[in-house]
């Protein structure tokens, strides 16, 4: 025999907002389960005599809603397994329910679940804010909600603001999108001959509030553009307004070859922020190449090729797919692990076994960092010295090879390939000991550029002009220079 679980909704609050029908059913039951007695009419209910079972007391037994949520559904089955049942909750069964939804789950060919409606909050709740959800509208549960979820272009609902706790919690999440003084209402008993509605800034929403188990907050749309200049939506509106036909000449004539020089100049910007351990600088540098990011993203969808969607798409799946150890059963304990399984299904990815190992590396990277991983890679098949006493030898021979060049008045052409290989050399050099190019490179000019504007500063404090100087005397405040980086100055 299949045994039922009846679900029935409770209604919004009073009971008189119960349909004819559900009240009846209700008065014929010999037990009605319910979540938690804290409902308006189930002290009404019992007067009419009907027997009533809840499960508030788990809720004390438990520290987590879960499990709270687990216990009663389990609970609900076992005497689901001797006879139909009927579990009453607030307002609609398919509205902000948990246990209904892991009772949905539940059903078996031994467990039969059924939804006998009952009203939500939430029509009530819209014709006492008098607002239409058609506009944009969004319910959210104020014991789970995350910050990145917020709509805040939309009517936004939070149900479940239950007590002082949750009011406070929910009061600093959204301060983190809006101001501390943006209005918002709490809204207590909606629909019914209680309702209460009051205004108050974000900041008072945990002070002296009557919060109780029929409170909503509600959050009105942000009209204030500068609020919403945080949300992607916005940012990928203004790219496409800059290249719209009332857009920027600028932008609306730029291409993807005409940017490249931006991105490289951005990039560079951001090393320079990370070296000088300046956040705000770092922010506004890194706001500058997803600038770069949306821009060549905006010309892909103008001429109909792709979109910011499809790049997000790639980079999250290949993020997904590179990872298995994060998102699959493949084990890494190590950064050496993840490196390796990282390699092993870039291989994998490759359209061809036929192509170089080479292939992968763009041919445009900066001179220094190209050298740097064409050799890292060629290293991974084995193309690499074991130690470093060759590598010495390798620069000391190119020193020589250069110097001879030189000597001989060779055509340029000449001196620059035996210049190229020289860096080459050290680049392996610097390979050995762990040391990145580009960044050593980037490191030792931003040293260059401060220690000649503090020259700089001394000759124009003295009066002086450079070009009038000796270069002994510009030396000395080049040493001075050094000595108060070495000082902390």
């Amino acid at each position: 025999m299949t045994n039922t679980i009846f679900v029935l909704g409770l209604g919004a609050g009073e009971l008189g907002q119960l349909s004819l029908n559900m009240y009846n059913k209700i008065k014929s039951l010999p037990l009605l389960y319910v979540r938690t007695y804290d409902h308006p009419i189930i002290s009404d209910l019992e007067k009419e005599g009907i027997r009533i079972h809840s499960f508030d007391s788990i809720y004390e037994q438990n520290d987590s809603f879960q499990a709270v949520y687990d216990e009663i559904v389990e609970i609900l089955c076992d005497r689901a397994k001797e006879s139909d049942l009927y579990y009453a909750v607030p307002g609609h069964p398919l509205v902000a329910e948990k246990t209904v939804q892991m009772l949905l789950e539940k059903r078996t060919d031994g467990l039969k679940v059924v939804i006998e409606g009952g009203s939500s909050f939430i029509d009530p709740m819209l014709t006492a804010l008098e607002i239409d959800p058609i506009e944009g509208f969004q319910i959210l549960d104020a014991t789970s909600f995350q910050v990145k979820e917020l709509q805040l272009e939309q009517h936004m609902i939070i149900c479940q603001v239950y007590d002082q706790f949750v009011a406070s919690d929910v009061k600093l999440s959204l301060m983190e999108r809006l101001p501390d003084d943006y209005e918002v209402f709490v809204v207590t008993a909606a629909g019914t001959s209680i309702q209460e509605i009051k205004k108050v800034p974000l900041y008072e929403l945990d002070h002296g509030m009557n919060v109780n188990n029929l409170t909503t907050l509600y959050i009105p749309p942000v009209k204030d553009e500068q609020l919403l200049y945080s949300q992607f939506y916005m940012l990928r509106k203004v790219i496409a307004d800059l290249r719209g036909p009332n857009g920027c000449p600028w932008d609306k004539e730029q291409t993807h070859q005409s940017l490249k020089p931006y991105l490289l100049e951005e990039a560079y910007e951001v090393i320079e922020a990370i070296d000088e351990e300046d956040d705000d600088h770092l922010v506004e540098e890194l706001g500058d190449v997803l600038l770069q990011v949306m821009l060549h993203a905006q010309i892909g969808e103008d001429e109909g090729w792709f979109s910011i969607d499809d790049i997000i798409k790639s980079i999250t799946a290949k993020m997904i797919r590179r990872h298995p150890h994060v998102f699959g059963n493949v084990t890494a304990n190590t950064a050496e692990d993840v490196v390796k399984n990282w390699d092993a299904i870039k291989k994998q990815e490759a359209k061809s076994e036929d192509d170089s190992i080479l292939q992968s590396i763009p041919g445009s990277l900066p001179g220094l960092m190209l050298a740097y991983k064409l050799q890292k890679k060629a290293a991974k098949v084995g193309f690499d010295w074991t130690d470093v006493e060759p590598i010495w030898g390798k620069v000391y021979e190119e020193i020589e090879e250069l110097k001879q060049e030189i000597a001989e008045k060779s055509p340029q052409e000449r001196i620059s390939k035996e210049f190229g290989d020289l860096l080459f050399a050290l680049v392996n050099l610097g390979r050995f000991y762990g040391v990145e190019p580009e960044v050593a490179i980037s490191e030792t000019n931003s040293k260059f550029k401060k220690r000649f504007q503090y020259i700089e500063r001394e000759v124009k404090r003295k009066g002086l002009k450079m070009e009038n100087l000796p270069l002994e005397q510009l030396d000395q405040y080049w040493e001075e220079a050094k000595m108060k980086e070495g000082k902390g100055d």
